[in-house]
């Protein structure tokens, strides 16, 4: 599992994270998501540590705190959703098409 943390300053490097999170456990990955369009940090990133109780140590202290002019939002990751499908069989599907009767 993996802590994201987000309201993060577009200044920010992975070793900045790193260095903060490693206050907390051994931080194995930090991975900040880049905008495809722009080449610019999006803003929120995630970062893995070596154990759940880590994590929670972590997510417990940092989450609210101040840092870089930023209040940090810091939980536990989600799954990635599946973009391909909404779930909904009755509604539009990007490609314009419907329910068929």
């Amino acid at each position: 599992m993996s802590i994201y943390v987000g309201n993060l300053s577009y200044a920010v490097t992975q070793e900045d994270l790193a260095q903060v999170f490693a206050d907390y456990g051994t931080v194995k990955n930090v991975t900040l998501p880049i905008d495809r369009e722009t080449g610019r940090m999006r803003g929120f990133a995630f970062v893995e540590m070596d154990s759940s109780d880590e994590e929670t140590a972590a997510i417990d202290a940092l989450d609210g705190a101040e840092w870089m002019g930023r209040d940090l939002r810091v939980s536990k990751a989600r799954p990635k959703e599946d973009r391909r499908s909404n779930g909904n069989r009755d509604s539009f599907s990007r490609s314009g098409g419907g329910r068929r009767f």
